[in-house]
């Protein structure tokens, strides 16, 4: 799927200009679903945690049965080569990602070493700072371990979170505020999320249902060094109506304020545009 513009692929040890064909009709990943991938990000010239990015981006193969066949050091490098083709003022997604190639004698389980490896980079603009959404809820919750991949960034949960993002559509919002098996906040469809409350900031505990994300865990160093309080918590709807500001936290837009949550609604609050200062900042001073 192609979403931006300007798009390069690494595959098979060159670079492609475009959306390059990667995988065939009886690849494991395009029958059977056994692909992941991580997003990072290139922007005002800089490439925040894209280390962590890549390092997760083996952990996801491993828990599909897959084995890497890059090192994470070898993926940034391959990154930071394809980048060289676009401007500092670029907004860039870097996606790498992993498929089954053959399967086992069963054509169900991928064999470990029997593995494809691509590298996107995708033209994609930041939202701009004044970017802001709105959340409903879903009837459709995050799987539990037992029932899905959910310790990988795979491409077999997406279908998931698409039902989520058409009904929260449908329902006139933009985004869906999602619940674990237990009925308690998770996440959102697309994003982690955070709420405000009297001056403290609030997050789900991690708790095997959702990937808590790397730029999640970036935002609650960072507030944290800036002295503000950071509970990961179970939390239930009612507290996020009760809170004082939400916001989500994600790769693609790194901070994007919530507006409304159905019937609640809310202002863009000093600590989500306090966290996205500090996301910049520290951006700047890791690079």
């Amino acid at each position: 799927m192609a979403t931006g513009t300007n798009i390069r692929t690494y595959f098979e040890g060159s670079w492609h200009e475009g959306n390059a064909p990667i995988m065939r009709a009886a690849d494991h990943g395009s029958w059977l679903g056994s692909s992941v991938f991580d997003g990072a990000r290139f922007f005002d010239g800089l490439t925040p945690d894209l280390e962590a990015h890549c390092a997760r981006t083996n952990r996801s193969a491993e828990a599909l049965m897959l084995t890497p066949t890059v090192t994470t050091d070898e993926m940034v490098e391959i990154a930071l080569e394809g980048l060289k083709a676009y401007r500092p003022e670029d907004a860039v997604y870097i996606r790498p990602m992993y498929w089954g190639i053959d399967g086992d004698p069963t054509a169900i389980v991928p064999k470990a070493d029997s593995t494809g490896f691509a590298l996107c980079l995708e033209q994609i603009p930041m939202a701009p700072a004044t970017a802001s959404a709105t959340l409903t809820t879903t009837r459709f919750r995050r799987p539990v371990i037992e029932d899905a991949v959910v310790n990988a960034k795979a491409g077999c949960l997406y279908p998931n979170n698409a039902r989520m993002l058409k009904e929260a559509k449908s329902k006139g919002f933009a985004n869906a505020l999602v619940a674990d098996a237990m009925g308690n906040v998770a996440e959102t469809a697309t994003a982690n999320i955070f709420m405000v409350k009297d001056g403290e900031v609030f997050t789900p505990i991690p708790n095997g249902t959702f990937l808590a994300g790397i730029t999640r865990a970036r935002h609650i160093a960072n507030l944290r060094a800036d002295g503000v309080k950071v509970h990961e918590s179970v939390l239930s709807f009612a507290d996020f109506h009760a809170a004082d500001e939400i916001f989500m936290s994600g790769n693609m837009n790194k901070v994007t304020p919530v507006t409304a949550l159905d019937d609640t609604q809310f202002q863009i609050g000093p600590i989500a545009k306090r966290a996205r200062t500090l996301y910049w900042d520290w951006a700047a001073s890791a690079s």
